[in-house]
């Protein structure tokens, strides 16, 4: 229970980190934070493991994306990119710089 503890903590940090991080910590590698919450060892999420390790139900949902019940390490892996890309700070344009906006 405390590794899962340990592993969802350090899961919501790297996503949350902010303009300021290292590079290195862009895009987290979530196969050991999986592993440690797929209890049974079967390399699937059910929605009790993923409420069990502290996530939201709304999360599981966002995260299914092929909608079978369960989140695979792929499926995963999307997600968290997926946010890091909706996190990257916008390009820091100076004075004279092209307008990018859409």
């Amino acid at each position: 229970m405390r590794n899962t503890i340990i592993a969802a903590g350090a899961f919501a940090t790297l996503l949350t980190c902010g303009p300021g991080a290292p590079a290195m910590a862009q895009i987290p590698d979530v196969e050991p934070i999986f592993k440690t919450w797929d209890t049974n060892g079967d390399g699937h999420l059910t929605k009790g493991e993923w409420l069990a390790a502290g996530r939201q139900e709304e999360g599981f949902v966002r995260v299914d994306t092929d909608r079978d019940g369960k989140v695979s390490l792929a499926e995963l892996k999307a997600a968290v990119a997926k946010m890091q890309g909706e996190q990257d700070p916008p390009s820091r344009g100076g004075a004279g710089a092209p307008d990018k906006r859409p």
